[in-house]
């Protein structure tokens, strides 16, 4: 077990890395007949243009219905605000204690 003995186990695996290394590049050496770069970037469909923001140009349509008149608007605050006062006298009857009074709109 000498020197020759190393110098056959040493050839013995250059060549079986040799082969695999040839059947590893060989796969990557495909037929190109037919297809060139400019096809296989053809053939690839371009990813959706998608992003975590909300699409600021799309604008909602216009409104079917007409806004509040000037009437409808302050019927709609006196009911609101006589609602808040009977919110406030039922949670002050509940507790017992003194709320907060309700700060009225100017």
């Amino acid at each position: 077990m000498g020197i020759a003995y190393f110098n056959e186990r040493m050839a013995g695996r250059a060549a079986a890395a040799l082969l695999l290394l040839s059947f590893s590049l060989g796969g990557c050496a495909t037929s190109t007949t037919g297809s060139s770069l400019m096809d296989a970037r053809a053939e690839v469909v371009a990813p959706a243009k998608t992003s975590g923001y909300l699409p600021v140009e799309d604008m909602p349509p216009d409104r079917q219905t007409p806004t509040l008149t000037t009437d409808e608007t302050s019927k709609l605050k006196k009911e609101l605000l006589a609602a808040r006062d009977r919110q406030a006298v039922a949670v002050k009857g509940r507790d017992g204690a003194k709320q907060a009074e309700p700060i009225k709109p100017q």
